[in-house]
């Protein structure tokens, strides 16, 4: 069966400095971010896996450097978020479950190795780090049976981070879906998740990662850090 992969990389990225799109932006291994997480989709899940690309800024210089994926165009992305990339992807991908990240994410390839267990038995997951809990990031909290109860960056008393890395299983895609068509522009994906759980009783488990490394490149010293491990 045809794993259906999402990656996001329409935004600006102008918080790098960068003039090419933040995926294609080369790590000290001479790979760039988006190389880096292609090779990772492909170690994991070999070629069963269907790499979809939401592109907006410089769209061009992405599609030249990965000919061979498919690929959704966002012609609002200097005036959406995640939310909305992400909605046209998933409209994309048929009636599947569908594991998304951010095109700015470096990370472990065994994380995908890790949640290859969830994607077989049809989990909806968010891929988390409780080693620390950044007043900027997306923070989550959790059930008393160990599922998702809140998901945002505004979360008071988080327990650790979302990493950018998740799986919607196809009997939570369309609930989801629904929901993130409901959000305004300008929000992220996880606020589709947050009402899904609350509206819809989606049960999103946390994946832990905290042991593996995962750096999601907004800044110059995100970038130095994510190229200590690669």
């Amino acid at each position: 069966m045809t794993l259906q992969t999402v990656i996001l990389a329409a935004g600006m990225g102008s918080r790098l400095g960068r003039s090419l799109p933040k995926p294609l932006t080369e790590l000290s291994d001479g790979r760039s971010i988006m190389q880096q997480q292609h090779d990772n989709i492909r170690a994991a899940f070999g070629t069963v896996a269907r790499i979809t690309t939401v592109v907006g800024y410089r769209a061009e210089t992405i599609v030249e450097a990965f000919p061979d994926v498919d690929y959704v165009y966002n012609d609002r992305y200097d005036q959406t978020n995640t939310s909305k990339s992400l909605l046209r992807a998933l409209t994309k991908t048929g009636r599947a479950g569908v594991l998304w990240m951010n095109g700015d994410v470096v990370f472990d390839p065994r994380i995908l190795g890790r949640a290859i267990g969830l994607i077989e038995r049809e989990q909806s997951f968010v891929t988390v780090n409780t080693a620390k809990v950044s007043d900027e990031e997306v923070k989550y909290t959790v059930t008393p049976d160990g599922f998702v109860s809140q998901l945002s960056k505004t979360v008071d008393g988080g327990i650790g981070e979302a990493v950018g890395i998740n799986f919607i299983a196809a009997r939570d895609k369309r609930a989801f879906m629904r929901q993130l068509s409901r959000v305004d522009d300008q929000d992220y994906f996880e606020r589709g998740l947050e009402l899904a759980i609350a509206e819809d009783g989606l049960r999103l488990r946390p994946m832990d990662i905290s042991d593996l490394y995962a750096v999601e490149v907004d800044f110059a010293e995100d970038l130095e850090r994510a190229n200590l491990f690669v």
